[in-house]
C-alpha cells in the first residue's frame, strides 16, 4: 500500500480547495447582463472571431483581484484545468495568475511552457494582450532565444500569430526592435484586422522610443501596408506626418 504523508495530502487538498475557490469566487461575480454585452463586444457570433465563447460578466479589475487573491496558491494542474473552462473570464484569471507566477516565482519554464501549450484556449485579443508580453516577452528579453516567437509567428492559428506579435510590448520597451520589424514585414498582407490592429500598435509602440525608426519603416511600406495597419502605426504622428503617409 502506497504511504502518503498526511501533510502532503493536507498541502494537496489545500490547494486543491483553493483553486476551486478562485472558481466560485469568479462565478459568485456573475452578470448576466454584462455577460450579453461582453458575448457582442467580443464577437462571438457564427463566424466571428470569437464565435462559441462563454462570459460570466466580470470586469477586468474584479478578476485581478481575485488572480492576485490565488495566484501563490495554485497549482499549475487546476490552471490546466480553467484554461480548459468554456467561461472567458475563469481563463483569463488563470492567465492573470500565470503572469503573476511568471513574475514572482521561480516556476517560469513550468508556466511558460504551460502557456506555449494552450495557446489554443488562449483564444481572443483581451487574453493575448494581457498575457503575452510578461510571459512570452519577457522570457524572450531574459533569454534573447526567439524560438518560441519564430514557432508561433509560423503557425496558422490567429491568435498564436497574434501573441507573437503582441509579446513583442515588452521587448519594444527593453529597446530591441529586431523582431517586431521582421514580424511587420513578415505579416505585411494579413488579412484579418485584429493582426493589422497588433501590428499597428506595435509600430506606433516603436516610434515612441525610436521615431526615426518608424518612419523609416514607414517609408518603405507604407505604400503596401493595409490602412488599418498604417491608421494604428501613425496616431501619434504629427497631423502633416499623418497627411502624407495616408495619402
Amino acid at each position: 500500500m502506497l504511504f502518503i504523508p498526511k501533510l502532503n495530502i493536507y498541502l494537496y487538498f489545500s490547494c486543491y480547495n483553493f483553486s476551486m475557490g478562485a472558481i466560485e469566487d469568479l462565478k459568485n461575480l456573475e452578470n448576466k447582463e454584462k455577460a450579453q454585452h461582453l458575448m457582442k463586444f467580443f464577437k462571438t457570433k457564427e463566424g466571428q472571431y470569437g464565435y462559441g465563447d462563454m462570459f460570466l460578466g466580470i470586469c477586468v479589475p474584479d478578476n485581478r483581484v481575485i488572480a492576485k487573491k490565488y495566484y501563490n496558491k495554485i497549482t499549475l494542474d487546476y490552471l490546466q484545468n480553467m484554461l480548459n473552462d468554456p467561461y472567458h473570464e475563469i481563463r483569463l484569471c488563470a492567465l492573470l495568475m500565470m503572469v503573476l507566477i511568471y513574475e514572482k516565482t521561480d516556476k517560469k519554464k513550468e508556466i511558460l511552457n504551460l502557456y506555449v501549450k494552450n495557446t489554443h484556449r488562449i483564444n481572443n485579443w483581451d487574453l493575448v494582450d494581457l498575457s503575452a508580453p510578461k510571459i512570452i516577452g519577457a522570457n524572450y528579453i531574459e533569454t534573447k532565444n526567439p524560438k518560441i516567437i519564430n514557432e508561433l509567428a509560423k503557425s496558422n492559428h490567429l491568435w498564436s500569430q497574434r501573441i507573437a506579435v503582441v509579446s513583442q510590448q515588452s521587448v519594444i520597451k527593453s529597446g530591441d526592435f529586431s523582431i517586431i520589424l521582421e514580424l511587420a514585414q513578415k505579416f505585411l498582407e494579413h488579412k484579418h484586422d485584429l493582426m493589422q490592429k497588433a501590428l499597428g500598435w506595435m509600430l506606433r509602440e516603436v516610434g515612441k522610443k525610436d521615431e526615426k525608426t518608424l518612419l523609416d519603416f514607414l517609408d518603405k511600406y507604407h505604400k503596401t501596408m493595409p490602412r488599418t495597419m498604417l491608421r494604428y502605426s501613425i496616431e501619434r504622428l504629427t497631423p502633416q506626418q499623418r497627411k502624407y503617409y495616408m495619402s
